[in-house]
């Protein structure tokens, strides 16, 4: 039944986010690419604020899945009572530290550092709450606020200021009420379901679980969450500030359109962590090593299939649309950043392995690695190459291999288990040989057609020969379920 509920879960979660995620991609085709310097400015204050969230929440989301399964329900709430006291503090706290650092420092984009900083908090609270409904398994309806409601009011937004309806100080603020008002739905849908009765006495929590545990968990968890922010988004940051807000609106529009591959990866990874936190925690290595690799197998199906579709037709799609001219510089990006998410589905979840077990300090060595690689990329390839905010994307491949090889290595090493078998690896050379034979056929001088034709017969053909040969077991169940569906089985 907990698996059933959570296989329904993940379902309506990959629907909401594909939904947003359709909403953010007619937007990046559509409406950004008309002001590329305001989008650059939106993702920059996006970026700051993705970088001071994880600072307010100091790894007590992280900590409430890894405690929760140990705890009696009293102790659970208290859990949660001490997120939200933790991030209120620090939040307080930061907001001085931006204030001191505006007195000392005449940095000229300032400005959107303050209008990141309510986004954070929102960000930061909308976490603690989104691992919270990941425990009652309640995680679609918050997911749609979260997806929806921002990918809807940027566009509105976008389009007001290009119609000259409101000015850029305008649009910046409405955007920033938008987090608020989406933090204080999500906290609504919670508590409706979630009653902590707000107690700040915490000496029975502690007694139950050790503080000095809890803290150094949060303290790598945060480490953690931050480290990887920096390494994977501080090429917004540098584009910014050292190329131009037009590049970072570019770069950015394309990472949007790379990052629609990654949306079953993300479903699968917020609904399978408090089962991997229980696996771990009850050393049930058998099953772990069985969601391990079948997890890691279909996501890799699913993001093979999607990549090959976009990079066979991203040309002649965005050859179709008004737009093309400010959308072809984007191409080589998303093709760049496609990849990389593709090799961050396809190790699946290793990072929630390493995380909820006794080993997660590993986590913080390998992102501060690789920060300094990811930094020390940014800055070669934007100072020593021509190469652009491509490069940068390049950087940030790199980091993504370096990234996930270094932990796949050491699961195996601590818990033999890899993400890999026969089948996987059939898949690799599947998609390898499709894909180029698929490049190769002969082009037309229609662009519809050649989209047509060349994606069409790379879903048929990827679909065909994977359930023929039963190498992915989920997509043989929707397979069979279409058939009986229109009843051809």
């Amino acid at each position: 039944m907990k698996n059933k509920n959570l296989h329904k879960q993940a379902l309506f979660f990959t629907i909401i986010n594909y939904v947003g995620t359709v909403i953010g991609i007619i937007s990046a085709l559509f409406i950004y690419p008309l002001d590329f310097a305001f989008s650059g400015t939106i993702r920059f204050i996006d970026n700051i604020a993705q970088l001071l969230f994880p600072i307010m929440v100091f790894g007590v989301s992280h900590a409430l899945i890894k405690f929760y399964p140990s705890l009696d329900d009293k102790n659970r709430k208290q859990l949660f009572n001490y997120g939200v006291l933790s991030i209120s503090i620090i939040s307080l706290v930061v907001l001085v530290g931006i204030f001191v650092f505006d007195s000392f420092f005449d940095y000229k984009h300032i400005n959107y550092v303050y209008f990141a900083f309510p986004i954070a908090v929102a960000l930061a609270f909308i976490e603690l709450f989104r691992k919270q409904a990941q425990e009652l398994q309640k995680l679609a309806v918050p997911t749609f606020f979260e997806k929806i409601i921002p990918k809807i009011t940027l566009p509105v937004v976008f389009l007001l200021l290009l119609n000259f309806y409101i000015v850029e100080y305008q649009a910046i603020m409405i955007y920033t009420l938008c987090y608020i008002t989406v933090f204080l739905l999500v906290g609504i849908y919670i508590f409706k379901y979630f009653k902590p009765k707000f107690n700040y006495n915490f000496q029975p929590l502690f007694e139950q679980v050790s503080k000095k545990e809890y803290v150094n968990y949060s303290f790598f968890a945060f480490a953690s969450s931050l480290g990887s922010l920096l390494a994977f988004r501080i090429d917004g940051l540098f584009i910014f500030n050292l190329i131009s807000e037009e590049a970072n609106g570019i770069y950015n529009n394309g990472a949007t359109l790379a990052a629609t591959l990654q949306i079953p990866a993300v479903g699968l990874f917020a609904l399978y962590a408090p089962l991997i936190s229980e696996y771990i925690t009850s050393k049930n290595f058998k099953e772990l090593n069985l969601k391990y690799k079948e997890t890691a197998r279909l996501l890799f199906f699913i993001g093979a299939l999607l990549y090959s579709c976009i990079y066979l037709g991203v040309n002649d799609l965005f050859s179709l649309l008004p737009t093309y001219d400010a959308l072809k510089e984007t191409i080589p990006v998303i093709n760049v950043l496609g990849f990389s998410v593709l090799i961050n589905m396809a190790t699946g979840f290793n990072t929630e392995i390493i995380s909820y077990s006794k080993y997660y300090k590993f986590n913080m060595v390998t992102i501060l690695l690789l920060v300094f690689i990811n930094v020390g990329l940014n800055l070669y390839f934007i100072y020593y190459t021509n190469l652009g905010i491509v490069g940068v994307a390049y950087a940030s491949l790199i980091a993504m291999i370096i990234f996930n090889c270094s932990k796949l290595i050491f699961i195996y090493k601590k818990f033999k288990l890899l993400p890999f078998d026969r089948a996987f690896l059939k898949l690799g050379l599947l998609f390898l040989v499709s894909g180029i034979l698929v490049y190769l056929l002969p082009t037309t001088n229609s662009n519809l057609l050649n989209l047509s034709y060349k994606v069409g017969l790379s879903l048929v053909l990827n679909i065909v020969v994977v359930y023929k040969l039963r190498l992915v077991f989920q997509v043989n169940v929707w397979v069979d379920k279409a058939l009986r569906f229109i009843k051809l089985k």
